[in-house]
């Protein structure tokens, strides 16, 4: 009978496929692993001028703007002057990139399959962990920058 793995090491197994999802989505749609991160980012948060997407991804200026460059000419945003400061732009998502829907659908709908598993109460647990997790990895990520 084998020992199971200590817990670090499942949670360790976990955000590795996490990322390895992402990183083969990114490529299946001809995306670089950030250009997908940056694109989730927009998606969630909305409309931003480079220099907040900047902020967000981690990237300085010179890669941002290479990272817009490429998801602008793939059709995934646009730059739109701003409203309030004319020689600022915003970036904004075009439209549902309908080949990254496409592509991220299978595993969406596995972890819906999977979380469809557990009980109403099970599911607030495993939420409630999400959005706390969320915030602890942003914060940890701001302390290590």
């Amino acid at each position: 009978m084998s020992t199971p793995e200590p817990e670090s090491e499942t949670y360790r197994r976990y955000l590795s496929a996490v990322m390895l999802h992402g990183a083969a989505g990114a490529r299946a749609c001809g995306l670089g692993a950030t250009d997908l991160y940056a694109l989730n980012i927009l998606d969630l948060a909305g409309a931003m001028t480079p220099g907040e997407l900047s902020a967000r991804t981690g990237l300085t200026t010179g890669p941002t703007t290479r990272l817009i460059d490429r998801l602008e000419q793939a059709g995934y945003v646009r730059r739109v002057p701003s409203p309030d400061d004319r020689r600022k732009v915003i970036v904004e998502p075009a439209g549902e990139p309908a080949d990254l829907d496409r592509v991220l659908a299978p595993a969406r709908r596995r972890i819906g399959e999977i979380i469809g598993g557990y009980a109403p109460e099970q599911r607030a647990v495993l939420f409630d962990y999400f959005r706390r997790a969320a915030d602890a990895y942003r914060e940890a990520a701001d302390d290590l920058r």
